[in-house]
């Protein structure tokens, strides 16, 4: 199963939502909203529509710039290192560049490790997709067939089926956290695409970030760089 180049596409299809919305070119009638179902169309539209889906109408007007501002899955990587830089400054430690062992974000890492981080977010996204309760089971059906559209592979569409029905567990997710870094990158994501002022998505994110064992200072500081990302 591969999940890194499917990944990469959603997190690259930020620029294709907002040309959509810039464009007004929604199909309003999908409860999905923002991406609608783009039918026939192929690459970062498609993406973008299944993006679309997984973020839910009502969170298009804030959420979209922070999607944009993601180049593609090794970005996330980059706004991970550079919050630990800053977290550990603000502790008092050495500078990242003069210490052994800097964090192995995924900007950093051999292809073989990216795919199981890749997982890891992935599963991420869609669970925080999941935080407001938005995703019904029709829903679940249109996301499917989007990400059939973009990658056809059987194992990976069995994996998608199993998380998109799973309950909402943030213990769960963070299972998934192999490394300190992987549970960073994954918290960046779900910051990404959860609607903050959004009482049970605020409350999801304090969750998730605890099960993640993220210090308070470093959980701020990757909330903070998604948020200068996203001016």
């Amino acid at each position: 199963m591969n999940t890194r180049g499917l990944l990469d596409q959603l997190l690259k299809s930020g620029q294709d939502l907002l040309k959509n919305k810039a464009g007004g070119h929604q199909n309003k009638a999908s409860s999905g909203g923002l991406g609608g179902l783009l039918s026939g169309a192929s690459g970062g539209a498609l993406a973008a529509g299944a993006m679309g889906l997984l973020l839910g109408s009502k969170k298009a007007r804030n959420v979209g710039g922070k999607v944009a501002l993601y180049g593609g899955l090794a970005a996330l990587g980059v706004v991970a290192y550079k919050a630990y830089g800053n977290w550990q400054t603000q502790q008092g430690a050495a500078p990242l560049s003069n210490t052994r062992s800097e964090p192995q974000t995924l900007d950093r890492l051999p292809p073989a490790q990216v795919e199981l981080h890749s997982q890891a977010i992935l599963k991420a996204l869609i669970a925080a997709a999941k935080a407001d309760g938005h995703i019904d089971e029709r829903e679940r059906s249109l996301i499917e067939g989007e990400f059939t559209k973009l990658d056809n592979d059987q194992a990976l569409q069995h994996w998608l089926h199993t998380e998109l029905n799973k309950p909402l567990d943030p213990t769960e997710v963070a299972r998934a956290a192999s490394t300190p870094e992987m549970a960073a990158e994954m918290y960046i994501a779900s910051v990404m695409l959860v609607d903050e002022q959004n009482f049970m998505e605020r409350s999801y994110l304090d969750e998730l970030a605890r099960q993640l064992r993220l210090e308070p200072g470093l959980k701020a500081e990757l909330e903070k760089q998604v948020h200068q990302a996203s001016m």
